[in-house]
């Protein structure tokens, strides 16, 4: 099987590492998206915006192969993430998703342990030297700013964190396996404001480190993190990619009317 190789992140001068060229996603016969043409940099943020229903969970998908699980999911045009072709029917989809990590809008923290919670993929991914994991757990624990809250506690249940510990759990459970890209599907929807605020601050310190998609439809959310906006809209009942630029450009100089409409809220 092909492995993922990619390029190596250059975070000075951010570098292209994904590139979509004409992707479209169908679910049976319905299209959720089409033509996607968008190019993402090494180590950036990347804020995916729009209504809801215009594909923007669904392009994430795609990116590291979700999409294979859907039933009738038929993914068209081009994925590359740095040397990597990712649609190539011989992808090793495994290793695809360890170096292209996913954080999902409800926290999904198994129901272990909190150790067990971190030990468990990094042994499916053949890491088996405790000393190794012992090291992983308490690194990308420390890294997510849980490694004090719960250093006492590593063997009660995951379940019983808080929804925002549980979040940044799930957020350390990826990093544990090096990935060079998290895709974050509204990762702050489902947590209080206080907790919303604590992972949006985990996620802006990752900046550099990672390249970091994220799906948000909180626009003061997207303008206080992002690098980069990116906008979906639905036309003729399919969504499309309508605009990406800066922050800046998104939000006080958009060139296309349906993004001028949506930023300042007499849109969406």
């Amino acid at each position: 099987m092909t492995k993922p190789e990619f390029s190596p992140t250059t975070t000075e001068t951010f570098q292209p590492l994904i590139q979509t060229e004409n992707l479209t996603l169908q679910y049976g016969q319905k299209t959720a998206f089409a033509n996607v043409n968008l190019s993402i940099n090494a180590g950036e943020i990347l804020a995916l915006v729009g209504p809801s229903g215009c594909g923007k969970t669904s392009f994430l998908c795609c990116l590291n192969r979700l999409s294979d699980m859907i039933p009738q999911c038929r993914v068209k045009g081009r994925i590359q993430i740095g040397n990597l072709d990712v649609l190539h029917p011989k992808i090793d989809a495994i290793a695809l998703r360890r170096k292209v990590g996913m954080i999902f809008q409800k926290p999904n923290p198994f129901p272990l342990s909190i150790w067990k919670n971190l030990e468990l993929p990094l042994r499916e991914h053949g890491i088996n030297n405790r000393e190794q994991i012992d090291a992983i757990v308490e690194t990308t624990l420390t890294d997510v700013g849980l490694w004090d809250e719960v250093k006492d506690r590593l063997h009660t249940s995951a379940l019983a964190l808080s929804g925002g510990q549980q979040q940044r759990l799930c957020i350390a459970r990826a990093l544990g396996l090096q990935p060079e890209v998290l895709l974050l599907d509204e990762p702050c929807s489902a947590l209080d404001p206080i907790s919303s605020g604590v992972v949006e601050d985990l996620i802006t310190s990752l900046r550099g480190r990672y390249t970091l998609l994220i799906v948000t439809h909180n626009l003061a959310q997207a303008k206080r993190i992002a690098d980069r906006v990116a906008l979906f809209w639905v036309q003729d009942g399919v969504g499309q990619l309508i605009e990406s630029g800066t922050v800046a450009q998104i939000f006080e100089s958009p060139q296309h009317p349906l993004t001028a409409a949506y930023v300042t809220g007499a849109r969406g």
